[in-house]
């Protein structure tokens, strides 16, 4: 989940990483055939990063970097079952799925003031169309925006 929520990806493309797509060195998360058979990057955690490497030692994935309990791909509704469960344990009330980490991804980097631009790229949104979804959710943000004259010396 924190891998989901951390680099934007969608329930597919999760279970679709292999080990080689974990790019310590610079940081970043390849994303083969994503949406639209598209390849792309996102960014990888440092938090993250360390979580997939204790996951690593432990359970020594071969081929999938998320395997079954028998090998082979892990199963996109066993990933919405542990969400599930997560979100029950935490006693959230609100409906919650694998996608809504994707878009709280978005949503928080929005807020956090990153160009719309960049979150398309790592969203892998074709159109800008699509992304800027995004920017009617955060509304709480523009309480934080100061006016450019506040800045002024009048």
């Amino acid at each position: 989940m924190s891998l989901i929520y951390s680099a934007g990806l969608r329930r597919s493309e999760l279970i679709n990483l292999q080990s080689g797509d974990i790019d310590s060195k610079r940081m970043y998360v390849i994303i083969r055939s994503g949406k639209g058979n598209k390849d792309r990057y996102s960014i990888l955690s440092e938090k993250v990063l360390e979580l997939l490497r204790q996951y690593f030692r432990e359970y020594k994935p071969r081929e999938w970097l998320f395997e079954g309990q028998y090998g082979g791909q892990y199963s996109a509704t066993s990933i919405q079952n542990i969400l599930k469960q997560a979100v029950r344990r935490a006693g959230i009330k609100k409906r919650v799925t694998v996608h809504t980490l994707r878009h709280c991804f978005a949503t928080h980097l929005l807020e956090h003031g990153v160009d719309l631009r960049y979150i398309q790229e790592l969203l892998g949104h074709q159109n800008p169309k699509t992304t800027e979804i995004y920017t009617h959710i955060t509304q709480r943000g523009l309480g934080k925006i100061k006016s450019p004259i506040d800045g002024l010396d009048i």
